[in-house]
């Protein structure tokens, strides 16, 4: 269960984290990221934040570009809470795949749920 100080740091990380990617995307044209979600540890200490990157197929690339800056990230983000928070929590950053989900059932829900056979001959004999 979060507690409303969980939640309050939470939403803080967040709306923080979403400037500095706004920021940084200005520079790359035609990449999205966005933060969709916070989840702050009971204690703290860390924050794990769901990036939702458009387009979709880059989302491995730019999760492992931020993971690899996540330190100057956190660097960024601790000049700009300093006066609402005394530490700045450690940041691992996620994929959030949420919206490919809801379009893979979309998709189902489309097509009554039938899935397309795939050709499967190398099981038959």
């Amino acid at each position: 269960m979060e507690s409303t100080r969980q939640a309050k740091i939470a939403r803080l990380i967040q709306k923080e984290l979403s400037e500095i990617f706004r920021e940084q995307t200005a520079k790359t044209h035609g990449v999205i990221v966005s933060v969709s979600a916070v989840r702050v540890s009971p204690d703290l200490s860390i924050a794990r934040a769901y990036l939702s990157v458009f387009p979709s197929e880059k989302g491995q690339e730019i999760i492992e570009n931020v993971n690899r800056t996540s330190k100057t990230i956190r660097y960024e983000l601790a000049g700009k809470v300093r006066h609402q928070l005394r530490k700045t929590p450690e940041l691992f950053f996620h994929i959030d795949d949420s919206l490919d989900y809801l379009e893979n059932i979309d998709n189902l829900l489309k097509n009554d749920g039938v899935k397309p056979k795939e050709d499967n001959s190398e099981g038959e004999k």
